[in-house]
């Protein structure tokens, strides 16, 4: 008889229907996102997304991640772990519980945890919420440490989401890219017609972050980002301090390259503040400077690594916060038109869900013994089958 692991493991690989859930909490660390999907059928998956949610992070959660991230020690590094263990598998059970399903349907959980530190240069990164907490509080098996293998592989860790766009926004004739726009914003290209070996991806820069420091800044912590793109649409952009911003080495460095709260975090902030301070600008026009930077990065990217190797790009793919910023999103579409900006819920994938849904049918595929890197957006040596398992 097989022992219950490999036998829960047999079983799941012979299913043809698996409920997974797909955790996470991006480097803006306001909450851990919560999707739940329905993965039909084996190579290549079908998705259907069910549920989602996001648990909003307590104040004393988000200050110990951020404190962590940048001057955290140890101690204080292991409580965060088994804490924000216990907010993701409260968010798995809350997603369960707006479907209207019980955990015990449950057949496997994709935890990316939170990243408090990324090092792509050094060689390493770390993603913290204990997975055997989420694994005993649900009773369901957790996939986690999604980045370390490719690391190992000479990969960055990052980005992983480029693999699942591939899967799922491939089109025969269009030329996408799948622009995700959290703390950091990335692309994902995607040629029509693209082979896997066709496709790269890499971070552009910062997304949301800055947007959202400086909101919390000027708000006195009473608001914590620009909702509707009011702060933004009621400034002027500052050429000064955008040229400077634009200037950034970073934006320069050419793919593979990931990026985080290290490069782009507090003391960067501080940077930009004191310097519009010394401008005299009021804070809408700091705001609207940071978005427009986010913007011009993003389009700056494209012209600079894209359209220079693929040509022109048809459609554009929205998901991340971002994508719920008018004031940005208009922004955007003055730098990149002709191609077309259209929301991943357009084609069946919210927005705000896409990132979890990714760390879902890459557990999945982990479980199924399948490659869930992709060395042309990591810069690893080869694919590599992703994650640890946890049981319960």
């Amino acid at each position: 008889m097989l022992p219950d692991g490999w036998r829960w493991l047999s079983d799941y690989a012979s299913g043809d229907e698996r409920l997974v859930i797909g955790l996470i909490s991006g480097t803006s660390a306001d909450g851990v996102d919560a999707a739940l999907v329905n993965i039909i059928g084996g190579e290549p998956e079908r998705v259907e997304a069910i549920a989602f949610l996001t648990l909003p992070y307590p104040d004393e959660i988000r200050e110990a991640v951020l404190r962590v991230s940048h001057d955290g020690d140890v101690g204080m590094l292991c409580q965060l772990n088994f804490a924000l263990g216990e907010k993701f598998a409260e968010a798995a059970m809350q997603v369960i519980e707006i479907a209207g399903l019980s955990m015990r349907q449950v057949h496997l959980i994709g935890s990316h945890g939170q990243t408090v530190r990324h090092l792509p240069s050094g060689g390493g990164t770390l993603q913290i919420g204990e997975p055997g907490v989420i694994a005993y509080r649900t009773g369901v098996p957790v996939v986690s440490h999604f980045r370390g293998k490719d690391i190992a592989a000479g990969g960055q860790g990052a980005p992983l989401v480029p693999l699942v766009d591939w899967l799922f926004l491939r089109h025969a004739r269009k030329s996408r890219l799948a622009l995700n726009i959290g703390g950091i914003a990335n692309i994902t290209v995607l040629p029509a017609k693209a082979t896997l070996e066709e496709v790269f991806a890499f971070d552009t820069g910062p997304g949301n972050m800055l947007i959202d420091g400086a909101v919390r800044h000027f708000s006195g912590g009473t608001q914590a980002f620009d909702r509707d793109g009011t702060w933004a649409k009621q400034g002027r952009v500052d050429r000064h301090l955008l040229d400077w911003l634009m200037s950034h080495p970073f934006l320069r460095q050419p793919p593979p390259k990931s990026t985080g709260r290290e490069m782009f975090g507090a003391a960067f902030l501080q940077e930009v503040l004191s310097r519009a301070e010394h401008r005299d600008m009021a804070p809408c026009d700091v705001i609207a400077t940071l978005a427009a930077w986010t913007a011009e990065s993003i389009a700056d990217a494209v012209r600079r690594f894209v359209t220079s190797k693929v040509g022109q790009v048809d459609e554009i793919i929205l998901s991340g916060g971002g994508a719920n910023n008018p004031t940005l999103m208009a922004m955007l579409w003055e730098r990149l038109k002709p191609a077309d900006l259209r929301r991943s819920d357009e084609i069946g994938i919210p927005a705000d869900g896409k990132e979890a849904i990714a760390f879902a049918v890459l557990a999945h595929r982990t479980v199924m013994g399948l490659a869930g890197n992709l060395p042309s957006a990591t810069g690893a040596s080869m694919t590599v089958i992703l994650g640890s398992l946890t049981l319960p």
